[in-house]
Order: C-alpha cells, then sequence, then structure tokens
C-alpha cells in the first residue's frame, strides 16, 4: 500500500491510519527499532487534525506493535514478549540446576536479561497481602522488591513477602542475591517444601507512578498478577505482587481436566 493513502471503510481516519502503519510494520517498510512518523507527519502525510493522528497512534500503541518514549517519539518494537510458562517455571528441577525463571524465559526470547533489587528489609504487611499470609494488616513480613529489565528495558516489578518467623532464621533472604535457585531454593533448603502455587490475574491500566517505573506510555495496560506459595503444610510462605507490562509477556497456563 501507498503511503499516505488507506482503503476506504467505513471505519473512522483514525482506525484508517493505524490500520495503513500496521501494513507497513508487517511487511517491514517499518522495521523494528524504525521511528514511525511523528503526528506532525501524520497530519500532512493524510491531510488530518491533530487530535485524529494522535488516536491514530495511540491506537498503534494499544496493539502493541510500538512503544512511545517521552521527548523522543514512537517507535516499531523489537522484542518478542517474555512466554511465561507458569504450569513450568517453578518445577523444583529449576530451582535445583539453580535457575531463576525470568532470566530463563528472557534468554528464550532473545532478550538480554538483567535485575535490580530495590529493596529488602522489614516492612510492615498491606491488609491484602496480610490476609494472604494469615497475619494480621500491619504485621512485620520481609519484603523483598526487585525490578526487572529486557534488553535494558524494565518490563516487571515484584515485591516477595514473606512472614517473619520464617525469614528471620534464613539470612540468605536478606543478601540481594540469595543464591542459586533464589528464594524458594532457599525455603526448601530450611525444610520449608513448597508444594504448589496459585495465582490471580488481573489486567488495568498503569497508573502514573507505574507508567514512569516501567517507562510506559501513559495509559499503557499492565499484568497485576499475585501468587501465593504454599508449603505441604499448606502453610503461604511467600506471596508475590507483581506488575507486568501487558504486550512484554504472554502468559501461558497448563489446567488439567480430570477430577
Amino acid at each position: 500500500m501507498r503511503s499516505g493513502s488507506v482503503r476506504e471503510t467505513s471505519a473512522p481516519r483514525y482506525l484508517q491510519i493505524a490500520e495503513d502503519l500496521a501494513e507497513q510494520i508487517q511487511k517491514g517498510v517499518l522495521p523494528p527499532g524504525e521511528k514511525i512518523p511523528s503526528e506532525s507527519e501524520l497530519m500532512d502525510r493524510y491531510g488530518v487534525a491533530p487530535g485524529t493522528a494522535r488516536k491514530a497512534v495511540a491506537e498503534l500503541r494499544a496493539t502493541g506493535l510500538i512503544e512511545t518514549h517521552h521527548g523522543k517519539g514512537s517507535f516499531v518494537k523489537s522484542r518478542p514478549p517474555v512466554n511465561r510458562k507458569s504450569s513450568d517455571r517453578f518445577r523444583r528441577s529449576h530451582r535445583k540446576a539453580g535457575k531463576a525463571a525470568y532470566l530463563a524465559e528472557a534468554e528464550q526470547a532473545g532478550a538480554k536479561p538483567s535485575i535490580r533489587v530495590l529493596y529488602v528489609g522489614p516492612t510492615e504487611a498491606p491488609a491484602d497481602i496480610a490476609d494472604r499470609l494469615s497475619v494480621a494488616p500491619g504485621t512485620q513480613v520481609l519484603a523483598r522488591r526487585r525490578l526487572y529489565f529486557s534488553d535494558g528495558v524494565p518490563t516487571e516489578e515484584a515485591t516477595s513477602y514473606l512472614p517473619w518467623d520464617i525469614a528471620k532464621d534464613i539470612p540468605e533472604l536478606f543478601a540481594e542475591n540469595p543464591g542459586g535457585g533464589g528464594i524458594y531454593a532457599r525455603l526448601e533448603d530450611h525444610g520449608h517444601i513448597l508444594a504448589e502455587f496459585s495465582e490471580t490475574v488481573r489486567a488495568r491500566l498503569a497508573t502514573k507512578p507505574e507508567a514512569v517505573s516501567l517507562s510506559l506510555s501513559p495509559g499503557a495496560p499492565v499484568i497485576h498478577l499475585t501468587r501465593n506459595a504454599y508449603t505441604e503444610a499448606g502453610r503461604v510462605v511467600e506471596v508475590c505482587d507483581t506488575l507486568m507490562a501487558a504486550d512484554q509477556f504472554v502468559l501461558d497456563y497448563r489446567i488439567p481436566a480430570g477430577d
């Protein structure tokens, strides 16, 4: 399709422009990493008002084809999403091999992963976390807050909350790097054998602070995932509260169909 032309359809003009740009991206006319035309360039190219050009860019952003960096413009995305296989990522064999789930998944997607530890130490359990840990709101727990990167771009922020009576006896949990296999391996090393995990997944728009933290465009969607880790005795020994850039992850679950 010739740049600047759009199919004659009943769709709103901004959607026609977004479809035209999407086709250029899919055909490689606009390759990964390429800056897309600015709003003013779209106005000139398609003969539309500023609001229409702005909506076209927003539509492309919502479909996950582009990412916007404040002050720099919008660019065609170059990174495939991380395929997060929840039915596989917490296998004991991975922990024994010293593998951290996020790092392995990001590498499989062809990205260079890294982690920044933001905080490790005592904190008061928020009400929703306290309920999951079966403690009173405000009870002291150990918090481990991390920011995860893919090719230098932040994609996920996660905070693990662990009961203080368990954490205080495991010094590795207070270190930035708890060692091979992560905190689950350390819990099992000290007799807290994990039996299962449960996850609650919500989709919503990022708040302004969250968008800043994850370098997201204004109004970008996020996945809010909260996970409980249960021991064989049925106790929740960790709650992980995770915020994920929605366009950077594919959540893959296996669900048994038997009784």
